[in-house]
C-alpha cells in the first residue's frame, strides 16, 4: 500500500502526491513482524561470504601479534610471581615459596610457547603471502588456508600448532620440488660447449673481421676448465630429493 501525502498546488487547489519509499522486506519471527530494507539484508548478510585467501592472510597476522600479547601478559605474571616468591622466602614460607616458583616457571614456559608460536604464523604467513604473489598456491595449501579461520578464533594453542604443522609440511614438499628442478635446471644448463667448437667461432670471426689472433687462444686457456669435484654428500642430497619427489607424486 503507498504512502501519500496532500500537496498544496498554485491554484489553491490540493492533490495527492504518491510518496516514494524503500522496498521493505518482511520477516515473520513467532508472532512478530520485522520490517527491514533491502539495503539492510544485504548488508546483513555480507558477513556470510567467503573470506579471501587476503582475509585469511590478515587473520593469520592478527592471531600472531594476540599471542605475542598473550607472551608479555605472561612475562609479566612471571615478575609478579617471582616478586611473590621472593616475599614468601623473606618470611620463611618455603611451601608457599614452592608453589610461587612452580608459578612463575609456568608462566615462563607458556611465555616462551606463545612468542615461538607467534613466530611460526609469522613465518608461515610471509610464505603464504609469496605463494599467492607467485600464483604457485597448491588447491590442499589453499583449502588449509582457508579452514584456519575457526582455528584462529578459536586461540586454542594446541589446534593452531596442529594447523602450523599441516602448513609447514604442505611448504616442504613445495620446496623439494622446487629443488628438484633447480638441480635440473642447472645439471641442464651448466654444461660448456666443447672447446674446439668456441676456438673455431672466434678464429671464424676474427678472419670475417680481419683480426689477428695467433697465439692468443692457447694463452687465454680454456673458459671454466677448472671445476670443483662435486662432494658425496651433494650427491647424496640430490639422491634423497629425487626419492622424496618421487614419493611425493605416488602420494
Amino acid at each position: 500500500m503507498l504512502v501519500s501525502r496532500e500537496s498544496p498546488t498554485f491554484s489553491g487547489h490540493r492533490r495527492t502526491v504518491p510518496r516514494i519509499r524503500i522496498p521493505l522486506i518482511r520477516i515473520f519471527a513467532g508472532a512478530g513482524q520485522l520490517r527491514i530494507s533491502t539495503f539492510q539484508l544485504v548488508a546483513m548478510f555480507d558477513f556470510l561470504k567467503r573470506p579471501t585467501l587476503e582475509d585469511e592472510l590478515f587473520k593469520m597476522r592478527f592471531t600472531a601479534k594476540s599471542l605475542v600479547r598473550n607472551s608479555k601478559k605472561c612475562e609479566k605474571n612471571q615478575i609478579a610471581q617471582k616478586l611473590k616468591l621472593k616475599q614468601a622466602i623473606e618470611k620463611g614460607n618455603m611451601e608457599g615459596a614452592k608453589i610461587y616458583a612452580q608459578n612463575a616457571i609456568r608462566e615462563k614456559t607458556q611465555a616462551l610457547s606463545y612468542l615461538q608460536l607467534s613466530s611460526r604464523i609469522d613465518a608461515v604467513a610471509a610464505r603464504v603471502q609469496t605463494a599467492i604473489s607467485m600464483g604457485n598456491l597448491k588447491s590442499n595449501m589453499s583449502g588449509v588456508v582457508k579452514g584456519m579461520n575457526v582455528v584462529m578464533d578459536s586461540m586454542n594453542v594446541e589446534k593452531i600448532s596442529k594447523t602450523m604443522d599441516q602448513f609447514e609440511r604442505q611448504f616442504e614438499d613445495l620446496d623439494v620440488r622446487a629443488a628438484y628442478m633447480e638441480g635440473a635446471m642447472n645439471s641442464t644448463t651448466a654444461g660448456a660447449p666443447p672447446a674446439d667448437q668456441v676456438d673455431d667461432l672466434i678464429q671464424m670471426v676474427a678472419d670475417e673481421n680481419g683480426l689477428v689472433i695467433a697465439g692468443q687462444l692457447d694463452s687465454a686457456g680454456a673458459v671454466g676448465s677448472h671445476v670443483p669435484v662435486a662432494a658425496p654428500a651433494a650427491a647424496q642430497a640430490t639422491d634423497d630429493l629425487t626419492a622424496r619427489l618421487a614419493a611425493l607424486r605416488k602420494a
